[in-house]
């Protein structure tokens, strides 16, 4: 698979209080489809992480990865 289509996303560190697992929050913007208003959506993803220095409240680029747990496919990216 090449780099360009490798999908990315950027959040916010809510919790590190598993080992090697942290859990990014991501907030995107959604329209509605009948009345066009913007709905602000967050959604929660774990993320494989081997630096133990990242700390709550930080931004972080997660990117897809291979599944390496029931929820985790997602890994972080310094």
């Amino acid at each position: 698979m090449s780099e360009k289509h490798i999908q990315t996303m950027t959040g916010k560190v809510m919790s590190t209080k598993m080992q090697k697992t942290v859990i990014v929050e991501v907030v995107s913007l959604k329209q509605h489809p009948k009345y066009r208003k913007f709905i602000r959506t967050t959604k929660r993803y774990k993320a494989h992480c081997e630096n133990p220095s990242i700390q709550e409240g930080q931004k972080v680029t997660i990117r897809a990865i291979r599944p390496m747990s029931r929820e985790k496919r997602w890994a972080v990216v310094e």
